[in-house]
């Protein structure tokens, strides 16, 4: 049976983000009211090489089903101070970044954000806002969140697994690289 004509959808729908583009990077920039500290060495290389491995070992939901994404806010010398897991890796941050809210601890401008996918735009754009000065993810970062990160003078790390990684956006952050 045909859909009904009350039921017909008249927009156009694409897979876009629907946020692309330099006045979406402006308007972060403009809103991005908690401060980033300073642009000096938060943490050691060695530390945010093995942020993954510890984010992995907190990760119980994972090990009982291999099927959901996690966030973990980390201290400067690796120690984790939230983890939360999620099937949507925006989830696990928003956990991550609520859990900050209601315990009074934003901004977080002495943390790390590590995540185990990608660093999409909007990741990039969650932890500006709760004042995150570093992103770490296991993944690739998008071309807009590197461009996001450095407009807005976050740290952006890519690529983090195995022991190694690699800086997309302002790396003093970073000592002993």
């Amino acid at each position: 049976m045909p859909p009904s004509d009350a039921a017909a959808r008249h927009s156009t729908t694409t897979s876009a983000c629907g946020i692309c583009g330099t006045e979406s990077i402006e308007a972060v920039a403009k809103t991005a009211r908690l401060p980033l500290g300073a642009a000096e060495p938060l943490v050691d290389a060695a530390v945010v090489a093995q942020l993954p491995d510890t984010l992995r070992d907190s990760q119980q939901v994972f090990d009982a089903t291999g099927g959901v994404h996690a966030a973990g806010l980390f201290a400067p010398d690796g120690t984790a101070v939230c983890v939360r897991e999620d099937v949507g890796r925006h989830n696990a941050v928003d956990k991550v970044i609520g859990w900050a809210l209601r315990d009074g601890r934003l901004p977080l401008a002495q943390h790390v954000l590590q995540v185990s996918g990608r660093a999409s735009f909007e990741l990039v754009q969650k932890a500006r806002l709760a004042g995150i000065p570093m992103l770490a993810a296991v993944g690739a970062p998008s071309t807009l969140a590197a461009q996001l990160a450095h407009d807005t003078g976050l740290t952006l790390v890519g690529f983090s697994r195995n022991g190694s990684f690699a800086i997309h956006a302002h790396p003093e952050r970073v000592a002993g690289i």
